[in-house]
């Protein structure tokens, strides 16, 4: 499967809750488990309160559909009480290797 879209989402831990947040993004992955388009999802640390999640898609439809999913959802709950206001970055995939 070939992918042409992705999501850079960047996390910023309020003060003292970095371990939740990181607790937080370990659950994320069960939540795009039932995401068919969304081909690769990571949970990434940045630094020692940054945090991220990066994840591709075949296309368009796929991005929008995990948009309007769980995990956004989840991210929208979160913030202010885990994080402050995610900053979120459509991008586009020039090249990949994903396993067959």
């Amino acid at each position: 499967m070939s992918v042409t879209k992705g999501l850079l989402v960047r996390l910023e831990a309020l003060p003292g809750k970095e371990d939740e947040v990181q607790e937080f993004l370990g659950i994320g992955r069960g939540l795009v488990e039932e995401e068919p388009a969304t081909t690769a999802w990571f949970a990434i640390r940045l630094g020692p309160s940054s945090f991220g999640i990066f994840d591709v898609f075949p296309d368009d439809a796929g991005r929008d559909a995990h948009l309007s999913g769980a995990v956004a959802a989840a991210l929208g709950e979160q913030t202010g009480k885990l994080f402050s206001e995610p900053t979120i970055e459509k991008l586009d995939v020039l090249g990949s290797k994903l396993p067959a």
